[in-house]
């Protein structure tokens, strides 16, 4: 890659509920030069987001299209449901689907779950939005159930959480375009994201040695051939006196 080739930016996409914080901060570590911009995107907007150039890589959730996107699957996220906390059901530390039978379960047009069937009884209306079906979870309208990380994201005082077990699952990736080969920037975050070591012989190539670190090398050569043939006879070989007769 040559200097005008390589980007002057790395653009990353992150959807609502994913914390690349961690892994912002090792970058900047490892590549001081090369400014991190995080650009927000919606679950459902990310992956066009990336098809269209918007972002190099992003930090999204599956499912997405493997002809348009590659990814790497990050981790699952636990299901919850989110309850008012005076709810009976907070005093389990898990929640059941059949002890949502009975309560109204909210579903937002933004809602990041692939339900086959939607437990419990259904709103009058759909949410357009999580933010706004957590408004209706706290007005008592309903329940909510969501990635724990959303549940996060909306806290409130008034409100509380539990896992919900044998629900589907969000998975998060790290996804980018289609390519033969990962460019250079998103090759440095999938190690980043990955746990290698800034010594790592994937990702980044070897920095270039400088014009003046190899005239140094060069100077270093010519000294040590110069101390090699101070020794005496040819070639530079020392040769020990032949003993004389005694």
């Amino acid at each position: 890659m040559t200097g005008s080739d390589i980007p002057s930016s790395f653009r990353l996409a992150y959807v609502p509920g994913v914390t690349p914080t961690k892994w912002v901060r090792v970058w900047h570590e490892r590549l001081p030069d090369t400014p991190l911009e995080l650009v927000q995107a919606t679950a459902a907007d990310a992956p066009g987001l990336l098809a269209d150039g918007g972002a190099d890589a992003g930090l999204v959730r599956l499912p997405v299209d493997r002809d348009v996107l590659a990814a790497i699957p990050l981790y699952t996220e636990t299901t919850v449901v989110v309850i008012p906390k005076d709810h009976v059901a907070t005093a389990a530390e898990e929640v059941s689907l059949a002890e949502l039978a009975d309560e109204i379960v909210l579903h937002p047009l933004d809602d990041v779950l692939d339900w086959e069937t939607l437990p419990g009884r259904p709103a009058v209306e759909r949410p357009a939005t999580t933010a706004d079906a957590i408004e209706l979870v706290a007005a008592g309208v309903g329940v909510l159930l969501v990635p724990q990380s959303l549940a996060r994201l909306h806290h409130r005082k008034d409100l509380t959480y539990r896992p919900v077990p044998e629900t589907p699952e969000s998975r998060v990736a790290l996804s980018w375009p289609q390519a033969d080969e990962a460019p250079d920037l998103v090759e440095e975050f999938i190690g980043i994201v990955r746990g290698r070591t800034v010594n790592s012989t994937r990702g980044r190539a070897a920095t270039p040695q400088r014009p003046t670190d190899k005239a140094k090398e060069k100077a270093k050569e010519k000294a040590k051939g110069k101390r090699a043939g101070t020794g005496g006879g040819q070639g530079g070989a020392r040769h020990k006196p032949a003993a004389g007769r005694k």
